[in-house]
């Protein structure tokens, strides 16, 4: 088997700038279309962009995470014409704390796949309910790229107070019909071993049927700018959410100490805060206001030149189960400090500067070595950018996302 064929990629949610999601969905429908495949993308809000010739459908829930702000959201749920159950749900749900939208989305979705026209269907993560119901009728392959029991391990951990904790189970009670679903699964893709390692625990699925794909890494766009001059002193993060589990607060710690050797140090973190949230607060505390830059909605290009600008790259995540500022950076060809969590030694080789997680002191001391030795760092971030052409390359992801899909709709038939 090897014909052309009508493939949708559902995503609940699509951001094209913060996070992995709509990275992800781009990349991944651009690689099928440019194999000859037919792709559509069926996404809640916000809505990804998309390569031309790749079509959206929209599956238009409330979007009541674009604001967190009562009045605002009333205003989104009023607006809504024809409103269904699911509408209802996600709006009261989401006014007692939870996060709905997986749900939601797994309903609508069986409703638009319900005299389907695709061959295939890939889920990006939802492990909801509705998409048990699609897989009845069509092969599904459903992608995760960690099991969200991770994020809730490290947002339970680091709460204060036992009203913070609660509000995290509330936010996280999605879990449940995930660790339900998960296991009738037939097929799960997701990018590293140590994920589907993390999978097979975490929600007691078969290992047989996880396979592992990783994700590719865009090093057209994310290239040296050999044109451009390093700015003394500049760092650069990637921190898209304001969570524990991308652990900011270490690289923040490092860079108050260093501000004492280093006054004029900079640390761009690509992202947005939420306003009056944790990491602010803690910033303000540390007294680096003037050391922390945040930029929001780059594009890739933009992104890149902020890595051409800077002299390193800092990843303090305590888990990933792909993280791609490892692998954009290592692109660019920057000098590299990334803990050796998860994933993340999986996409670095030996090309980074790998460090303990959770811990200030040995990023301090990482930025300290590259900026006196900075040759020898260059050195390895160019061999670096060699390793991830190589093994990360979307053109050789999609083929094996290709042989994956004919594997799924062979075994579907039997």
């Amino acid at each position: 088997m090897n014909h052309k064929l009508n493939i949708a990629i559902s995503s609940y949610r699509s951001a094209p700038f913060g996070g992995g999601q709509g990275i992800f969905v781009y990349e991944l429908s651009k690689a099928l279309q440019a194999l000859g495949h037919k792709v559509d993308i069926i996404s809640g809000p916000p809505y990804p962009s998309l390569e031309s010739g790749v079509n959206l459908i929209k599956s238009p829930g409330l979007d009541l995470f674009s604001t967190f702000v009562f009045r605002d959201r009333l205003i989104l749920f009023k607006n809504k014409k024809n409103k269904s159950l699911d509408d209802w749900f996600e709006f009261f749900s989401a006014l007692m704390g939870g996060f709905p939208e997986i749900k939601t989305f797994g309903n609508r979705l069986k409703v638009l796949l319900k005299d389907s026209p695709y061959d295939i269907v890939l889920d990006n993560q939802s492990l909801s309910y509705g998409i048990l119901q699609v897989q009845n009728n069509i092969p599904v392959i459903e992608i995760v790229h960690h099991p969200i029991t991770k994020d809730y391990k490290y947002d339970i951990q680091f709460s204060k107070g036992i009203i913070q904790k609660l509000s995290k189970w509330r936010w996280f009670s999605f879990l449940r019909m995930q660790k339900k679903v998960a296991p009738q699964i037939n097929v799960i893709s997701t990018p590293s071993l140590n994920s589907k390692n993390d999978i097979e625990k975490d929600l007691n699925v078969i290992k047989e049927n996880i396979f592992v794909i990783p994700n590719g890494i865009d090093h057209i766009k994310f290239s040296p700018k050999n044109h451009i001059k390093r700015i003394p002193g500049q760092l650069i993060t990637t921190a898209s959410a304001d969570v524990p589990l991308k652990g900011l607060d270490f690289t923040l710690q490092a860079i108050s100490q260093l501000k004492k050797d280093y006054p004029t140090i900079r640390l761009i973190v690509i992202g947005t805060p939420r306003p009056g949230g944790h990491t602010e607060r803690l910033i303000q505390k540390l007294n680096i206001e003037a050391n922390i830059v945040y930029k929001t909605n780059l594009t890739k290009e933009e992104i890149a030149m902020e890595y051409a600008h800077s002299n390193i790259a800092i990843v303090s995540s305590l888990y990933e189960g792909f993280g791609f500022p490892v692998g954009e950076a290592m692109a660019c060809s920057i000098p590299l400090i990334a803990t050796n969590v998860a994933s993340i030694p999986e996409i670095t080789s030996t090309y980074a500067e790998l460090i303990p997680e959770g811990d200030s002191k040995s990023i301090e001391n990482a930025i300290r070595n590259i900026l006196l030795d900075p040759f020898t760092y260059q050195t390895r971030a160019n061999e670096g950018r060699k390793h991830i052409i190589n093994n990360f390359d979307w053109e050789k992801i999609a083929q094996s996302y290709e042989n994956l899909i004919y594997q799924t709709m062979e075994k579907f038939k039997c």
